[in-house]
């Protein structure tokens, strides 16, 4: 298949699912695998960084009121040494907390991550165990919170979780949803703050993993065609699957997300085993 192609098809994937609860880079290990394609550009770490830009986007858009009033609030904060009692001055800064636990394993495990365990077995184990961890929160949370109700340290705790998701099959917003409704919130408000906390974070590691595309470093060549089709496709199906789940989740539980999981590690076993 050509690659432009190739590169389209996991910009969707990438898109849907780096925002539903079911891991983005672990359907960018299982999908190339259980497809055939062995492009190395395609089923590099470099070419997952630029889709992740493109969901950036799609973040960055949807919520793009919010940060209007973040960026200034929380510049505030350090001007006056003060919330002043501003929900978006304090929403900032809890975004901020939830920062230094995913830098620290970013910079200190990315490169095992990325040469040890993209392996479609252990995405289909992760893909379990991520299943079992949002069922238990969704069950067991209170689920009666808002954002406003979230404290610094349990911000923290939600970052820690966020770290995780460096394991492919996890789901970056799979664990940190599930942190959220474990520390009682809605089950909208973990989403709104799963995905509010993701911007500044795929734009740290896009800027770091793009310097690597460009400089070569990566060691897989840069193909515009292919890298703008993945970009595009990965903004607007991220656009969508952002709105898409906000509004589902509204009304409904967890437990399709949990089923598609369980479903899906079965079927990567299977092809595994039948290889």
């Amino acid at each position: 298949m050509d690659t432009t192609l190739q590169a389209l098809v996991m910009g969707v994937v990438q898109g849907l699912t780096e925002f539903l609860p079911i891991s983005s880079s672990g359907h960018l290990v299982v999908v190339p695998s259980l497809l055939g394609w062995h492009d190395p550009f395609i089923t590099s770490l470099a070419f997952s960084v630029v889709l992740h830009l493109g969901t950036l986007v799609a973040l960055l858009a949807y919520f793009w009121r919010d940060w209007a009033r973040l960026v200034p609030a929380g510049l505030a904060v350090l001007r006056d040494r003060s919330f002043r009692g501003d929900p978006d001055r304090r929403l900032a800064w809890l975004i901020l907390a939830t920062m230094p636990p995913a830098v620290a394993a970013g910079i200190l495990l990315s490169d095992f991550f990325e040469t040890q365990v993209r392996q479609p077995l252990l995405v289909a184990l992760m893909l379990v165990v991520g299943a079992a961890v949002l069922w238990v929160a969704d069950r067991l949370g209170r689920r009666s919170d808002g954002i406003e109700r979230l404290g610094f340290g349990g911000a923290f705790l939600i970052g820690c979780a966020q770290a995780f998701a460096l394991v492919p099959g996890i789901s970056r917003s799979g664990v940190s949803i599930a942190a959220g409704l474990g520390l009682g919130l809605t089950r909208e408000a973990s989403a709104r703050f799963s995905f509010l906390m993701a911007a500044p974070i795929i734009a740290g590691a896009g800027a770091f993993e793009s310097r690597k595309l460009l400089t070569g470093e990566a060691g897989v060549p840069v193909e515009a065609g292919p890298l703008v089709a993945g970009f595009l496709a990965a903004a607007i199906a991220g656009f969508v699957a952002v709105a898409g789940l906000l509004r589902y989740l509204r009304h409904h539980p967890m437990t399709v997300f949990v089923a598609y999981r369980l479903v899906l590690a079965v079927v990567v076993v299977v092809a595994f085993l039948a290889a």
